[in-house]
């Protein structure tokens, strides 16, 4: 049997301005039987079990929990945890708070019903709650910044443990809309890079010619007409508020890498060359 160990690490940062403050982080090797509770804390407090195993109980529900799980404790909520009696358990654990914690938690699958994290991408997990006490320890005065970072990596590589924050695929006969605000959001955050219709649907995780029907159907235009239109759009609305910009920086800074291209598709949207709407513009404000 191991050596009992305790070690805690708190957050050296008077800082807690922002969405998240992480609060301190620690690890432990428990003695067999070792309890904690019944008690509520005000904070979020994440176990990973590194090996061993114990008993977690939240909402008068008890989990037993094997090595390579992570679980969840909400804030007021009256919760025990005991480690086994032959084979106890070692784990590391962060605490935070702040606004944007219940977001986070919710994003990385957790739920009052659902406080437990499988065992995919363990080792990751326990690294990243290692990084945090390493950042803690060296009282480097941009530790919170540090800290709350391999939180957000912990809860991303929660999140595709879970499940949660992944993309459901969609069938045909299946509400589509989905996918729709999908295609929409990334078209509308890339839409200055050389977009490439077959590169977005590997990325979004669906067949390219399934995509383009689906959002066609809803929507009227396949996703490179929407592209396109998009950036005319807001080509349209620099032409207006910019007057300093040239056609040609107008049009490269909304991903037209051509000016005689995008003079075309402005023309194909709103029947009148670039050059002719900013004059119009300039001819209005006089």
């Amino acid at each position: 049997m191991s050596n009992t160990t305790y070690t805690v690490v708190s957050n050296p940062s008077a800082f807690e301005g922002g969405s998240l403050h992480v609060l301190f982080a620690g690890e432990s090797q428990t003695k067999p039987l070792h309890r904690l509770g019944p008690r509520i804390y005000d904070f979020y407090l994440l176990h990973h079990v590194i090996s061993g195993k114990g008993t977690f109980t939240s909402l008068q529900q008890s989990y037993s929990i094997e090595p390579g799980q992570s679980f969840l404790i909400q804030p007021d909520q009256l919760v025990s945890y005991e480690a086994d009696e032959y084979e106890p358990w070692h784990y590391r654990w962060v605490a935070f708070t702040g606004p944007g914690a219940p977001a986070l938690v919710k994003a990385a699958g957790f739920t009052s019903a659902q406080p437990l994290a499988g065992p995919r991408q363990s080792r990751s997990r326990a690294v990243l709650l290692r990084q945090i006490q390493r950042v803690f320890q060296e009282q480097g005065q941009n530790a919170h910044l540090q800290a709350g970072g391999y939180l957000m990596l912990l809860m991303g590589a929660l999140a595709e443990t879970s499940g949660a924050g992944t993309v459901d695929i969609v069938r045909p006969g299946n509400d589509g809309e989905q996918l729709v605000q999908q295609v929409i959001r990334y078209l509308s955050s890339q839409y200055t890079e050389a977009v490439s219709i077959e590169a977005m649907a590997e990325t979004l995780g669906y067949n390219r010619a399934y995509l383009s029907r689906l959002f066609k159907q809803r929507t009227g235009l396949s996703p490179m007409t929407f592209l396109i239109k998009l950036r005319v759009d807001k080509a349209r609305f620099l032409l207006r508020e910019r007057l300093e910009l040239t056609i040609e920086q107008t049009a490269s800074s909304v991903g037209f890498h051509d000016p005689l291209y995008f003079s075309k598709q402005f023309r194909r949207f709103y029947g009148h060359s670039p050059s002719a709407y900013r004059e119009m513009i300039r001819q209005a404000r006089k």
